[in-house]
Parts: C-alpha cells; sequence; structure tokens
C-alpha cells in the first residue's frame, strides 16, 4: 500500500463539512476589523495573540474565540471573513464547503441576524465564482443558551430557508445534553432543515447516542467518543451516519495528548464512515489539508485510506446525489493518475 506526502494531499480534491466560519479569524484580519470598527481588543499584537492560543479545554478556547468574534459588526465584516476562508479552503482543493455559523455570538450583542447572514452568503456566492467552490450554510444552536434562545433563533432563520440547509448544534458539552434542544430541532426538521450536532467531544458516548435517537440527526460532528460504545460503533456502522472529526482541533483541546491516538483509524476499520476537518483553523494551528497531513503521518494512513475518507466526505454531504457521484470520480481520477 501506497504511504501519501504531502503534495499528494495537497492535490487530493476532499469536503470540508465541520468548519465554524467564526473561527477562521486570523489574528491578522481580527486587527483589520478591530482597526476598521473602532474596538477595542487586549492584544497588542499578532504574536501576543498566537501566544493565547494555549487552551486547557474546550471552555478555555471558547472564552478567546467568543470575545475575538466582537469584532465582526457589518455586513462586509462577515463577508471579508468568509470570502478569506473559501479563497484558503480552495487552495488546499477543497471543492466543496458546509459552514457553520454561531448567529446567538453575534445577536446577543446587539448585531441583526440579517447582517451576519447576508454578508455570509454574498462570499459563498462570490466564492463560487472566483474560485470554483460551492458552500451550503449550518446556522448552530449555542449549546449553552437555553433553548429558548435556540427557538428565537430558528424563527429568525425562518426567512432565510433557501439560503441555510441545516442546523446544528455547538459550544460547551459539558452540562448540555443533546435531549435540552429535543423541541427545537423537532421545529427545525418540520421546517424542512437537515440536522447535525456536536457529541462526544468532550461530552460521554450517551451524547453520541442522544443527538441520533432524540435529535434525529444526519451526521455526528467530532463523535470521538464512539470508541468506548461498542453498540454505538455497530449502530454508526449500520446506519452510515457520518462522524466529522477535527485531529488537530481534538489535540489542541486536549480532547487527545497524541495524534497517534486518535481514534479515526480505529473507528474507520469498524466500518464508520469518516471525515477530517479544521474545525476552527485560526486557533488550532491548521486548515484541512495540515489535519489530513498531520493524522494520516501520526496514524500511517495510506493513499488508499486517505482516497476513502475524501470520498466520504462528498458521499456525507448535503450536495445531491448526481453532485456527491461527480466530485466522488474526481477523487477517483486523483486516485488512479498515480499522483504521489
Amino acid at each position: 500500500m501506497q504511504k501519501p506526502d504531502v503534495d499528494f494531499i495537497n492535490g487530493l480534491p476532499k469536503c470540508e463539512l465541520h468548519l465554524h466560519i467564526e473561527g477562521t479569524l486570523e489574528p491578522e484580519l481580527m486587527f483589520t476589523l478591530a482597526e476598521r470598527n473602532r474596538i477595542e481588543i487586549r492584544y497588542n499584537s499578532i504574536e501576543e495573540v498566537k501566544k493565547a492560543y494555549n487552551y486547557a479545554d474546550l471552555q478555555g478556547f471558547l472564552n478567546i474565540y467568543y470575545e475575538s468574534a466582537k469584532v465582526l459588526i457589518n455586513e462586509e465584516d462577515f463577508y471579508d471573513l468568509t470570502i478569506a476562508y473559501l479563497k484558503k479552503a480552495s487552495s488546499q482543493k477543497v471543492l466543496h464547503a458546509e459552514i457553520f455559523f454561531d448567529p446567538q455570538t453575534h445577536t446577543n450583542r446587539g448585531i441583526r441576524f440579517s447582517t451576519v447572514i447576508n454578508g455570509i452568503y454574498k462570499a459563498m456566492l462570490d466564492g463560487e465564482k472566483k474560485y470554483g467552490i460551492t458552500s451550503k450554510l449550518i446556522m448552530c444552536f449555542l449549546r449553552d443558551l437555553n433553548a429558548e434562545s435556540a427557538l428565537e433563533t430558528l424563527r429568525q432563520a425562518e426567512q432565510y430557508k433557501d439560503i441555510i440547509t441545516a442546523v446544528g448544534l455547538d459550544s460547551a458539552e459539558i452540562g448540555n445534553p443533546p435531549e435540552k434542544f429535543d423541541k427545537v430541532f423537532k421545529s427545525a426538521q418540520s421546517l424542512g432543515f437537515k440536522c447535525v450536532a456536536h457529541a462526544g467531544e468532550e461530552g460521554p458516548a450517551e451524547y453520541i447516542w442522544g443527538a441520533l435517537n432524540i435529535l434525529k440527526v444526519d451526521r455526528i460532528d467530532h463523535g470521538n467518543r464512539a470508541v468506548d460504545d461498542k453498540a454505538l460503533i455497530e449502530k454508526l456502522s449500520v446506519s452510515g451516519v457520518p462522524l466529522t472529526m477535527c485531529p488537530l482541533s481534538n489535540l489542541k483541546l486536549c480532547v487527545i495528548d497524541d495524534l497517534k491516538k486518535h481514534p479515526l483509524r480505529k473507528l474507520m476499520k469498524k466500518g464508520i464512515v469518516v471525515t477530517v476537518n479544521s474545525d476552527d483553523p485560526a486557533y488550532f494551528g491548521g486548515y484541512i489539508n495540515e489535519n489530513y497531513i498531520a493524522v494520516a503521518k501520526a496514524l500511517d494512513l495510506t493513499v488508499e485510506e486517505l482516497g476513502q475518507i475524501a470520498k466520504n466526505s462528498f458521499n456525507a454531504s448535503f450536495l445531491s446525489p448526481e453532485e456527491k457521484k461527480n466530485a466522488v470520480e474526481k477523487v477517483e481520477e486523483y486516485l488512479i493518475s498515480g499522483v504521489k
């Protein structure tokens, strides 16, 4: 079996399914927006910002993440943030991205829902025109806020059903089980939204069961703790519900202490549909290719295994069957071409 090199990974067609657009806010853009909007931030230099990116856990990261987001004020800011990500992703051979955004992070500080989504969506349209990358939008509820806040956010999203493909669940997992949002997800599904949820990152395998059985999600975001539960492994394998895994995020947030211990390959060998994604790349030291490279090296993945992960990413997406088929064929053509 062939071993991949960096050039192979860089050229491999792929899809990104677990990406928080607020988590792509690079320090350079943060300072630009802070100056443009006359927002005071607690950092004096890019170097100081990067030094702060040492987290003991998920909450430590979230504290910095939410503070940094306060520089996002106007539609132009959300446009600039999103187009920068799409340009970067396209350069890493991402053909399609399904982008999370957290409206409550912004509406709770007085930014209009329309400001957020219009800026992001205009960039998505321009990203396809300029860089050839297609994208879909997933609106996430902050699970450390109450379900009433999530329902209000869902009401605001109704008029954007033609723009928003799915709803998700993110932020602090511990103490905020999926069942807290049962009513919200039922309402979202009645409106025609697809559903995903973060589960089993810091939370236990029971949270993955809850996301599957109570929230009826189409995908599990992260899903690391599935490895602890044989019955859950069987459930995921048989159902085909994909996991959108984020290796560098897991390392940076101390979910694992060594990439060699990452469960991705073990779960893949059990027949689970696993994908590789970057989560919050500006904060975790790498975009999607850096994640592929790091996990391939740590787990000694083969060209064939990486090719399968790339095909999984398209098949696990919310693209149409025809679009999935065309994208998977591009991966297969790339593998056949013998690019090393």
